[in-house]
């Protein structure tokens, strides 16, 4: 082994950064330095995405950023793009190493190899031949759920409990990239939710591509595992990342709502207001469905809260369609939006699709969500004022303060105090700035 000396970088979805996390562990684990991305290392590992153009643009200027800061260092670009793309990836100035999501758990097992080889060799990826470094991959591979968490380096704890997606919405790429929906079982995912206790991690965010579909290929089910969790002793907080409206049931909410471990946070991707649009993305639920959602949990948790996923600009969406996607989203009782622009994938359906919408009409509603949900997010603090919560606080000292989150992921800030780090605290939340958060 030639390198000492390992940087990583992740771009898009915490499953991603929980894969970083867990594949730097294995070189810190055999003596290889982990450092920070802006220093000079001797391999650059660059975790990528894909799901719009920009987390590409960002992905290549990473590349480019730590063939700068050392010409001579390895450069193994992972992931979403090397999966889609790889052919692009190996014309790149610095790239040695290509690997796509099965390849990427050999990563270390692959740079031992550049080393002894001293150049870079040939990717085969799905059939097809690149010139450059990388490993033969089959598509059989993909249908293989490798765990991953991540800990070690902040108070909370990603775990991946599944990967891959079915659902094939006409504009998204990663069924593409991450392959068939597949997942943990129970039993290992309470294993390794018992390891991250043990390293004094004090929540954890079930992560995944569509987590709804836990356990379906295993016999078991989501509903299931939250049930199984809320039963494990040493950890208190447990968040559970996006979730589907149609795999998001009755019986999760209300599991939840009388659970002593899981957070009243809920994150719910809505995509559209528009029912005609929803069809148009092969989304697998209405508006009214959405709706009945949200208000089983204000029924149940009413200072919950439920964040949603928005896309603007799809093909197809009219001045009316969005109106209706306004109207919807501005009459639901939701905490904030995650406003997304359309972005134009190749090879998906949505690629194809007639009446694209222009650039400035993107924007101009875009700016009308953001605000939006800025009014959205205020009134939600608001209506927390005056309450005792508990926080986790981080160990942030920006400026001589501390941040952390409530349950119900207020954030809030207090001047630094070291004893408070990784701790959860009682604190009442008086003073709302306008960012919002509050001060205590």
């Amino acid at each position: 082994m030639k390198f000492k000396s390992v940087a990583f970088h992740h771009f898009g979805c915490k499953v991603n950064f929980a894969e970083a996390s867990s594949l730097s562990r294995k070189f810190k684990d055999v003596g290889v330095d982990v450092r920070d991305f802006h220093e000079q290392a001797d391999v650059y590992v660059i975790s990528t995405c894909v799901v719009t153009a920009v987390a590409e643009k960002k992905c290549r200027a990473a590349i480019r950023q730590a063939h700068k800061l050392n010409p001579e260092a390895r450069i193994a670009v992972i992931g979403c793009f090397s999966e889609l793309k790889p052919g692009e990836l190996q014309q790149m100035e610095g790239v040695d190493l290509v690997l796509g999501h099965s390849g990427k758990f050999r990563l270390f097992e692959e740079l031992e190899n550049l080393d002894h080889a001293g150049e870079p060799g040939t990717i085969k990826h799905h059939g097809h031949d690149y010139h450059g470094g990388g490993i033969p991959e089959t598509r059989g591979e993909h249908d293989v759920f490798v765990p991953s968490f991540s800990y070690g380096d902040r108070t909370r704890s990603f775990l991946k409990i599944q990967d891959g997606c079915d659902y094939y919405c006409t504009y998204c790429t990663i069924p593409l990239a991450r392959g068939r929906s597949r997942s943990d079982t129970i039993a290992n995912t309470l294993k390794n939710t018992r390891e991250i206790i043990e390293n004094d991690i004090r929540e954890i965010i079930l992560t995944g591509v569509n987590i709804g579909d836990f356990g379906r290929q295993n016999g078991e089910s989501f509903a299931g595992l939250v049930e199984a969790l809320d039963k494990v002793e040493g950890i208190s907080r447990i968040r559970i990342s996006s979730i589907e409206p149609d795999l998001l049931t009755n019986r999760i909410i209300e599991i939840i709502a009388r659970s002593g471990n899981f957070l009243p946070h809920f994150h719910i991707p809505l995509q559209s207001g528009c029912n005609k649009t929803l069809k148009a993305m092969h989304r697998k639920y209405t508006r009214e469905l959405y709706r009945e959602r949200v208000e089983k949990i204000r029924s149940l948790m009413p200072l919950a809260c439920i964040a949603a996923d928005v896309i603007t600009g799809f093909p197809g969406e009219t001045d009316e369609d969005f109106d209706e996607t306004y109207t919807f989203l501005k009459e639901l009782d939701i905490s904030y939006l995650h406003v997304f622009t359309y972005s134009k994938r190749d090879n998906t359906l949505a690629a194809k699709m007639a009446g694209p919408v222009a650039d400035k009409v993107k924007k101009e509603r875009s700016e009308r969500l953001h605000q939006l949900s800025d009014e959205k997010k205020r009134a939600f603090y608001n209506k927390n004022t005056g309450r005792e919560v508990r926080v986790l606080f981080e160990s942030d000292n920006s400026s001589g303060f501390m941040h952390g989150f409530s349950g119900n992921y207020l954030r809030v800030r207090r001047p630094y105090d070291p004893a408070l780090v990784n701790q959860v605290v009682t604190v009442k939340l008086e003073q709302l700035t306008d960012e919002p958060e509050f001060i205590i």
